[in-house]
Formats: structure tokens, C-alpha cells, sequence
């Protein structure tokens, strides 16, 4: 490996240890502010700052590179479902369900993404990933059962915004994929934080409200869910993306999960149910073994000459 294919690949792993540390201080942080704004009014806030953040560093770099009609339509797509509609559904979903067993449930979407991403981005199908894809999805349900109490639709009605929040991020992944390949990370991520936002603007009297309302800390946990997982996190994810397989980035964000619990145990005094965390142990185990690619082979040793004449070679 070259040096500036090392320094490339320490940059890509730089960014995904930054998505996934982020990503997981989200679902805590929306779990503390969500009862304060509501989960529209707070996804709407969250882009506002996000996108204002993102506009500002696209125009401190001047540079822009023009959609084509195509690459808009794809942004549209990514905007309205992964920032807009994921967003609204995990806050949502984070009234009825602590935040380290949310971050379990939305953790099928690295299964989601490699299945999506062979079918539609020519990424294949291992065998590895179909095994992972009957266990990750065994362990979302076990995660959804254990969550819900007794006769309690609500735990339920949780664990079901979870996983279209999964979808949502499927769908923006697929979409966000073929873009990149032409236009810069940012500026992807920033015009799909914009629309994110214009798709949430029907909260926007919701969000004046819980302003006015809302305590000073939930207000700076709101910034803080738009500058760090929202600006800067989605913006990392993209460097990484434009750099990697879609299904080999989404298998790094098991780790989520486990940094939420970890997270949330102290700041909030959660801990997912027993049966959640074994729930949790066979999402994550599905999802790392939809990525394995078996031993590797040793390398092949020198060919040893051979008294037999050859045949000449010839050009295709």
C-alpha cells in the first residue's frame, strides 16, 4: 500500500470514528431535549441549525458544482426521507423508547443498506451477508418484544418508528450513493439538509412555540443536535461514502449501539431491558457477519518454470 493510499484510508476511518461517535450522542441528546420542543418542531430545529452550518462552509469554500436534473431528483429523495422523515420518526420514536434500545432498532439499517446496496448499487450478495440479514432481523424483533410492555401499544408504536426510520435511512443512503460519485460530499450534504428542513417547515409554528417555552439547556441541546450528528456528522458520513461501499460504511455504524448505552447510563440513568440487550448482541452480531468475507487466502508463491513449452500469448 502506498503512503497516500494509507493517508487516504486513515482519512475514511477518521471520518466513519466521527459519524459513529456523533450518531450515538444524538440518540441521547434527543432523548433529554425531545419533551421540550415535540418530535416535528425539534427535527425542523435541528436542520435549520444544521443546514445554516452546512450553507456557510459551502460558501467559505467556494465551490459548486451544478446538478444535473437526475442528481437533483436523488438529492430531493435523500432530503425528504433521511433528513426529513428519519429525523421526525426517531424523535418520535425516542418518546416511548429509551435511547439505547431506539439505537439498537434503527441499527438494522447497515442490514437494510447491504442488501439495498447489492441489488441496486452492484455491491453483490455474500453469503456471509444473507446468514447476517435472518439474525439481525431476529434481533430487532426480540428488541421491539422486550420494549413493549404488557397490553402497551405505545412501546410498540416506538419500536415501528425505529424501523421506518431505518427504512428512511436505506433510502437515503441509495440515493446519496450515485450523487457523490460527481458532486463534493458537502455540498451533497448540505442541499439535502436544506430540503430536510423545507420538508419539516409544517412544524414551524410548533418550533416558535417550544422556543418560547423550551429551558435554555434543551435549546443548546437542540444546537448541539444540529452543529455536531446533523452538520457535521452527515458530513462526514458522505466523505466516507464517496470513498467506500455503501454496505462496508453502513456495517461500521453497529457500533452505535453500544456507544448510545454507554452514553445514556450515565447522562440519563438508562439501560435497555435484558431481553433488549440480548436482542441488541444478535442485531449487531447479524450485522457484522453480513460483512465477513471468510479467512483470507495466502498469497499465491512463485510460479515454478515448467519444461513444457508454452503457448504464445496473444493480445485480446
Amino acid at each position: 500500500m502506498t503512503a497516500g493510499a494509507h493517508g487516504a484510508g486513515t482519512r475514511v476511518a477518521v471520518a466513519a470514528a466521527v459519524t459513529v461517535t456523533a450518531w450515538a450522542s444524538a440518540f441521547v441528546a434527543i432523548r433529554a431535549v425531545g419533551p421540550a420542543f415535540g418530535a416535528g418542531p425539534l427535527a425542523l430545529g435541528r436542520l435549520l441549525v444544521g443546514g445554516l452550518a452546512l450553507s456557510l462552509a459551502v460558501l467559505a469554500r467556494r465551490s459548486w458544482v451544478r446538478p444535473t436534473r437526475r442528481e437533483w431528483l436523488l438529492l430531493a429523495v435523500c432530503g425528504v426521507s433521511w433528513f426529513g422523515v428519519y429525523n421526525v420518526a426517531l424523535n418520535a420514536a425516542e418518546t416511548q423508547l429509551d435511547a439505547g434500545t431506539a439505537a439498537m432498532l434503527v441499527n438494522i439499517g447497515p442490514i437494510l443498506i447491504a442488501l439495498s446496496a447489492g441489488a441496486l448499487l452492484g455491491e453483490g450478495f455474500p453469503k456471509p451477508l444473507l446468514a447476517g440479514t435472518g439474525i439481525g432481523f431476529a434481533g430487532a424483533v426480540l428488541i421491539g418484544f422486550s420494549t413493549a410492555g404488557a397490553g402497551s401499544r405505545f412501546d410498540l408504536t416506538g419500536a415501528a418508528l425505529c424501523l421506518l426510520a431505518a427504512v428512511t435511512w436505506t433510502i437515503g443512503v441509495l440515493a446519496q450513493k450515485p450523487v457523490l460519485r460527481r458532486l463534493p460530499a458537502l455540498q451533497v450534504t448540505q442541499i439535502a439538509c436544506v430540503i430536510g428542513a423545507v420538508a419539516c417547515l409544517p412544524w414551524a409554528g410548533g418550533l416558535v412555540d417550544a422556543l418560547g417555552t423550551a429551558p435554555a439547556p434543551a435549546v443548546a441541546g437542540a444546537v448541539y443536535l444540529g452543529l455536531v450528528p446533523t452538520a457535521l456528522a452527515f458530513g462526514t458520513w458522505a466523505y466516507a461514502l464517496s470513498r467506500m461501499d455503501a454496505g462496508r460504511l453502513g456495517v461500521t455504524t453497529y457500533l452505535v449501539p453500544t456507544l448510545t448505552v454507554l452514553m445514556a447510563w450515565p447522562l440519563l440513568g438508562e439501560l435497555p431491558p435484558a431481553a433488549a440487550l440480548l436482542g441488541g448482541v444478535c442485531a449487531l452480531t447479524g450485522v457484522a457477519l453480513s460483512r465477513w468475507h471468510g479467512p483470507r487466502r495466502a498469497p499465491a508463491g512463485p510460479e515454478v518454470p515448467s519444461s513444457a513449452p508454452r503457448a504464445p500469448e496473444t493480445l485480446p
